[in-house]
C-alpha cells in the first residue's frame, strides 16, 4: 500500500509541478525534435543505401563498356589480314608465293656430343667439303658472311 500511495504522490508532484503550458511546449518540443531526429536518420539510411546501389551500377556499367571495348579490339583483330596470315601459316600450313619450308636433317652423333661440349662455344666447326680443311669461324664473323651472301656464293661454286 505504501508503493501505491507513494507513486500516486510523485504523479501528483509532476502533475502539478510541470503540467503547465511550460512543460507541455518543452514536451512537444522534446517529442517533435526527436521525431524530426528519426526521419533525418532514415532519409540518410535510404540515401546512403542508393548511393550505394549506384556505385555499384556504375562500377558494373564501366566492366561492361570496358568488355565491349575488348571485344570489339578482339574482332577488329579477328577481321585484320595479320590474323588471317597467321592463321593460315599455323592450321593450314599455307605460306606466301616465294617462300620454301626448310626442312633439316636430324643431328648427327658427332653434332650432338658437340653440343653437349661448354668448352669454346665462340665458334663453330664448318663440316669439310671435299678436300677443303674444317674451318673455324666465330658466330659474328658466319653472320657477316650469312648477311653478305658470302655462304651461299660459295655454294653455288661448288
Amino acid at each position: 500500500m505504501k508503493l501505491v500511495e507513494r507513486l500516486r504522490q510523485q504523479l501528483h508532484y509532476i502533475w502539478f509541478n510541470y503540467a503547465n503550458f511550460n512543460g507541455l511546449v518543452l514536451l512537444l518540443a522534446i517529442i517533435i525534435a526527436i521525431s524530426w531526429v528519426m526521419g533525418t536518420m532514415s532519409t540518410i539510411q535510404t540515401n546512403f543505401s542508393a548511393q550505394r546501389a549506384l556505385d555499384e551500377k556504375k562500377q558494373q556499367l564501366r566492366l561492361a563498356q570496358l568488355e565491349v571495348e575488348t571485344l570489339k579490339y578482339e574482332q577488329n583483330y579477328y577481321k585484320s589480314d595479320e590474323y588471317k596470315e597467321l592463321e593460315a601459316r599455323s592450321k593450314l600450313g599455307l605460306a606466301d608465293p616465294g617462300e620454301k619450308q626448310l626442312i633439316l636433317p636430324e643431328n648427327s652423333a658427332a653434332v650432338k656430343s658437340l653440343d653437349g661440349q661448354d668448352d669454346n662455344s665462340s665458334y663453330i666447326k664448318t663440316a669439310p667439303r671435299g678436300n677443303t680443311p674444317a674451318v673455324h669461324k666465330s658466330n659474328f664473323q658466319q653472320w657477316i658472311d650469312f648477311l653478305t651472301g658470302k655462304t651461299a656464293a660459295s655454294r653455288l661454286q661448288k
